[in-house]
């Protein structure tokens, strides 16, 4: 037998925490207690409403059968009526939104509808590294641009315009950013708006961060004309506490939308309808729950992972959102994986090196905030032993 695999894979690698959690996993198993500070899949349930919803319906007889791509309209009209209460922005529930099997997935079925092998897509350094891996899957050519500390880890338009664009088809960015943290302004989202018109490159920006430790939440979509060139995904893994549930959507244009069912609808069979009327509860889960569970709930908790990074002599920005903290490590440590394995090793506590998100993260470190309280506390208390 000489059974190879497709040469695709030859190109990407198992995720980073694929195996570095399994790599946790058998400390475990060997007694070792290892203290998980590195995924963003937050730790509390989704809402009582929520959970609510799906138990109704899930006994029925009539809600176990296949679920039409575009989903059902009760879905796609409670993501349209949050995003004008969320974002203040419009959308036609029929023709501009698309619900998804998680907005990771979509990061596959906007590659598949926008870019041939041989196009070249502009992915951020540091950025999430599912970018990349999915533009290496469709045979395109990754272009990175760097974001920088100095520059809020915002694009740097002038570098950006130096480049050779002749072959750019799309563009991802990822505002509050993941990993560092940082926020946009409506300022930055008209400079990439008009940047996406001028080299007419499909500007794709992926949302899922906005609504936690950010009391301004921003769409791209709220600038004049954004519809014409961008898509936005957004999902409800993190805000809604919905991780394994898989619920995400993407909006744009009629016409990017319709060209993205193309894809989705040769991948997939839609989503169980208990849980799209669980997602409609949650979509419109009340003020005092987002502001207990995405503000209240993080910032408590930030304040234990700023006292691990200050213990680890990490420096980082304090006005970060999202679920994370991105902190720059000392001079001493060769990069971020030195440190990280140290810390997993010696305190057995695992927090993810920067240098999974691009050359630009090797000089960071990332701290998940989806664990209580008292496990930061305990991962605290093992760093300063160690």
């Amino acid at each position: 037998m000489n059974i190879v695999p497709a040469d695709r894979l030859n190109i990407v690698s198992e995720y980073y925490f694929s195996k570095k959690l399994r790599e946790v996993a058998e400390m475990n198993a060997a007694g070792k207690n290892v203290i998980s500070l590195g995924v963003g899949s937050p730790d509390l349930p989704p809402s009582e409403e929520t959970t609510k919803a799906f138990c109704e319906s899930v006994v029925k007889s009539n809600v176990h059968g296949y679920q039409p791509h575009v989903g059902i309209p009760e879905l796609r009209k409670a993501f349209a009526d949050w995003y004008k209460r969320t974002y203040n922005v419009v959308l036609d529930p029929a023709k501009e939104i698309q619900p998804l099997i998680g907005s990771k997935e979509g990061i596959l079925h906007i590659s598949l509808a926008f870019l041939n092998p041989g196009d070249s897509v502009l992915v951020p350094n540091p950025g999430y590294p599912t970018y990349s891996s999915v533009s290496k899957l469709v045979g395109a050519n990754i272009q990175t641009y760097d974001l920088d500390e100095n520059n809020n880890w915002q694009p740097d338009f002038d570098a950006l315009e130096k480049m050779d664009l002749s072959n750019v088809k799309l563009m991802w960015i990822n505002y509050p950013n993941m990993p560092t943290g940082a926020n946009a302004t409506i300022e930055l989202f008209e400079k990439i708006v008009a940047f996406g018109k001028k080299h007419n490159i499909v500007i794709a920006h992926d949302n899922p961060y906005s609504l936690i430790l950010n009391e301004n939440p921003l769409s791209i979509l709220q600038v004049e004309g954004a519809k014409d060139i961008c898509i936005e995904l957004n999902s409800m893994s993190k805000s809604h506490n919905m991780p394994g549930w898989r619920i995400g959507m993407v909006a744009s244009n009629a016409q990017f939308i319709q060209w993205i069912l193309k894809v989705l609808s040769n991948i997939e069979s839609g989503i169980l309808k208990p849980m799209q009327l669980a997602a409609v509860a949650a979509l419109n889960n009340s003020q005092e729950w987002h502001k207990e569970n995405n503000i209240r709930l993080y910032a408590n908790r930030r304040r234990f992972a700023e006292e691990i990074m200050s213990e680890l002599g990490c420096t980082f920005d304090k006005n970060q959102s999202g679920m994370f903290l991105w902190g720059r490590i000392p001079d001493k440590y060769k990069g971020s994986e030195e440190l990280a394995d140290k810390i997993l090793y010696d305190a057995k506590v695992f927090l993810t090196p920067g240098f999974i998100f691009g050359g630009k993260g090797e000089r960071y470190i990332r701290i998940s905030l989806c664990c209580s309280e008292e496990m930061l506390r305990d991962a605290l208390e093992r760093i300063k032993k160690m």
